[in-house]
């Protein structure tokens, strides 16, 4: 059995189980920032308070597993990325913290503060996640197993590139997310919001997509087109990827210039095109990096711990990730249905 790939499949599962999720009250959160008035940000944040805990979730199992499961990648990947994960956590928290402080504020200006908090936190968190995935993609220098650069070699243009794709694909999602869970005319306002994000995200992707064929000359023969010349042999089989991501992004295009009535698209369905132009990303990004861990220097198979100690960790990843999925779609399934205003204010 191959568990250093079975592995790489559960790690890269949590992680996008993470951006769907908490890429959602993220977004959520960002949109905050443009409510008019105090009714509209509590509703807002009411969609996401039953949730956004638990969606953090899927990120701790995603450090975890790599940690424990490829315990190489980890000692070469962390040191690299030191920074902007620590700026990450302390944005995680200090929305956390407003989450909660925001609806306690009585006086005008606290609240304005902690509301700034909040969208603010949730900016930088989504965009130092964004620039630690461009950094992942462009590849860290390594001597002798482990880290030799420098302390911002995270920092590039093509990193800031990726950190605003990734504000703007969570834009779209915490956009997508309260055209599910609101009514009236705050559901026209966010199904605005959601094409406005939809076209960032379409800019943004293709810009990145460009981008990552001039990383490493590795990554344009496996997809078989350069700037000047195209192997179609290799392309044809992997055009169903982009072609995915453009028709689902067309497809969501249209159902959020719809007019709203009963022949309108169902409230769901923007939310799943959405995901679905993710995975169509996910996807691509995975095909042009496989088999790499540390790319482009270490593979899975070469990073990852003894077959034995992946076997063990497997039984209770076996065990404990149903358990999770289940509560997870419980919760969801629970607090299902319209927020309308008043819901989740919790102040005096």
């Amino acid at each position: 059995m191959d568990y250093p790939l079975i592995w790489s499949v559960l790690i890269a599962t949590a992680v996008m189980l993470y951006v769907l999720l908490d890429g959602m009250d993220l977004g959520v959160g960002m949109l905050t920032f443009f409510a008019k008035d105090e009714e509209e940000r509590n509703m807002m944040t009411a969609t996401i308070e039953p949730v956004w805990d638990g969606n953090e979730t899927w990120l701790i199992l995603g450090g975890g597993g790599l940690f424990a499961a490829f315990p190489l990648a980890y000692s070469i990947l962390m040191p690299a990325f030191y920074l902007p994960i620590l700026i990450m956590l302390a944005a995680l928290i200090f929305r956390g913290v407003a989450f909660e402080f925001r609806h306690k504020a009585v006086r005008r200006p606290t609240r304005k503060f902690w509301n700034g908090a909040f969208y603010g936190g949730s900016f930088v968190a989504a965009l130092s996640q964004g620039m630690i995935l461009g950094a992942f993609i462009q590849g860290v220098t390594v001597e002798e197993r482990a880290f030799a650069g420098g302390a911002f070699d995270w920092l590039s243009p093509f990193s800031l590139l990726t950190g605003l794709s990734v504000v703007a694909g969570y834009l779209l999602l915490g956009a997508c997310w309260l055209v599910l869970k609101t009514e009236d005319q705050f559901f026209v306002k966010v199904r605005r919001w959601a094409l406005m994000a939809l076209i960032g995200v379409s800019i943004g992707f293709a810009a990145v997509s460009l981008a990552t064929l001039s990383v490493d000359a590795r990554v344009t023969d496996r997809w078989g087109f350069t700037m000047t010349e195209v192997d179609i042999w290799k392309l044809l089989p992997l055009s169903p990827i982009p072609l995915a991501g453009l028709f689902l992004t067309a497809w969501l295009a249209r159902d959020l210039t719809m007019k709203p009535g009963p022949d309108a698209a169902p409230d769901w369905r923007p939310y799943l095109l959405a995901a679905g132009i993710f995975l169509s990303g996910y996807a691509g990004l995975a095909v042009s990096l496989f088999p790499w861990l540390v790319p482009f220097e270490y593979t899975i198979w070469e990073s990852a711990a003894r077959d034995n100690a992946l076997a063990l960790m497997l039984i209770g990843a076996a065990i404990m990730l149903p358990i999770i999925l289940l509560y997870t779609a419980y919760v969801y399934r629970l607090f299902w249905g319209k927020v309308k205003p008043g819901d989740g204010y919790h102040g005096p």
